[in-house]
């Protein structure tokens, strides 16, 4: 068994992880990132990612935009709700941004970030199965299997990026769930009319669709009843693409070709607190979001960019890294965005996939108030594209 030790530990090689251990390059900050699988060799993960123009700033200063091979912009969100008259168009003047955001591949950015990563001296062990985490007052401890042989590194901090599992092994660290009762499909669709950079969200009584343009074509996010996820994901594509049809109405015409689906379930889940002893968790690890006007992972992103500023700026004070003072810094840094966040997809779930008549009309009346208010409109488009700070 041997032994190393870090300024910090990264757990979770995905995209928010990646980002964190990318921004620290250089720094000073001695950092590790243990991922637990491989590199994919195929594209084994269709998610379209809705990145906000805030997430293009970030990717870009840690280098990895110029590496991916496809970025859709989007010049506008059309935001209707269905049986109801109201209606909003944001647009990238509403906000004072070149583009309101971009749509890429989960996959093509898990690459690319892979591939500045690896690409030049980093700590970085992929195949790294984390089996217990420990902490006390002074340091953090990981012990892992790699390639058959049990490893330990300490640390004075442990970031958690993995999804949430490793926080069950933090005693005060408690997760707060919500299930939707909801799942999402995702699929690449083509439309009779290409997309013209227009990202359409549509709400309906059983949860939101969109469709986000991607390459000339369109990404799927489509939410349903488990019931009815069951019955749509049996369905050849004929079938598939006049059910959506249906369901979407006659905007982009008829839906002519549909590619790989895959479905999963959605629920509200988050960390109370995000930070413990000599440890602090982000993206999935902190919190999990409702798809919907996709605030997750941009959410993460910001976790990932601002623990590293408060990282950076703890080692050029020459302070400790990894101490309840850096911590409860870097919490309070984060609560309003994160607690937004949470609350803004919440409400729009709750409020939207109603069968309140009334309800709905009011959701209608509100969205068409929205589109009315320019200064309105600046406001909401901006805290979707940087946060809660705006």
């Amino acid at each position: 068994m041997t032994t190393d030790h870090y300024d910090i530990v990264i757990i979770g090689g995905g995209p928010v992880g990646m980002a964190l251990a990318l921004a620290l390059l250089d720094t000073g900050v001695s950092s590790l990132l243990l991922e637990a699988r491989g590199l994919p060799e195929k594209d084994e993960d269709p998610r379209p990612l809705a990145l906000s123009h805030g997430s293009h700033l970030i990717l870009h200063r840690l280098g990895v935009w110029s590496e991916l091979t496809q970025n859709t912009p989007i010049t506008a969100i059309h935001i209707s709700n269905r049986g109801s008259f109201g209606q909003t168009v944001l647009t990238p003047d509403d906000a004072g941004v070149p583009a309101l955001g971009f749509v890429v591949n989960y996959h093509d950015l898990f690459c690319s970030m892979h591939k500045k990563l690896t690409g030049i001296k980093s700590d970085y062990i992929a195949g790294a199965i984390v089996t217990r985490l420990d902490t006390d007052a002074n340091s953090g401890c990981v012990d892992f299997d790699y390639q058959g042989q049990k490893k330990k590194v300490s640390a004075k901090l442990l970031v958690l990026a993995d999804g949430g599992q490793l926080a069950k092994q933090i005693p005060d660290i408690t997760y707060q769930t919500y299930d939707y009762q909801q799942w999402a499909i995702v699929a690449n669709v083509q439309a009779e009319k290409k997309q013209t950079g227009i990202a359409y969200e549509r709400f309906t009584i059983d949860g939101p669709v969109a469709l986000l343009p991607n390459g000339d074509d369109f990404a799927l996010v489509w939410t349903v009843s488990p019931e009815a996820m069951k019955e749509i994901t049996a369905l050849n594509d004929a079938d598939f693409l006049i059910r959506l049809h249906q369901h979407f109405g006659d905007r982009l015409g008829k839906f002519i070709n549909a590619g790989k689906r895959s479905a999963f379930p959605l629920a509200l889940k988050y960390a109370t607190p995000a930070t413990s002893q000599r440890v602090a968790l982000i993206g999935n690890a902190a919190q999990t979001l409702h798809p919907v006007a996709g605030q997750g992972f941009n959410l993460g992103l910001r976790d990932a960019y601002e623990l590293a500023c408060e990282l950076i700026d703890t080692q050029s004070a020459v302070l400790e890294i990894g101490t309840p003072a850096m911590l409860s810094r870097y919490r309070q840094s984060r609560d309003i965005d994160s607690n937004a966040g949470r609350i803004f997809t919440d409400s729009l779930i709750k409020l939207f996939s109603n069968e309140n008549k009334i309800l709905k009309h009011a959701c209608g009346a509100g969205l068409s108030t929205l589109n009315c208010i320019p200064p309105l409109k600046r406001f909401v488009a901006r805290r979707m594209i940087f946060g809660a700070r705006g």
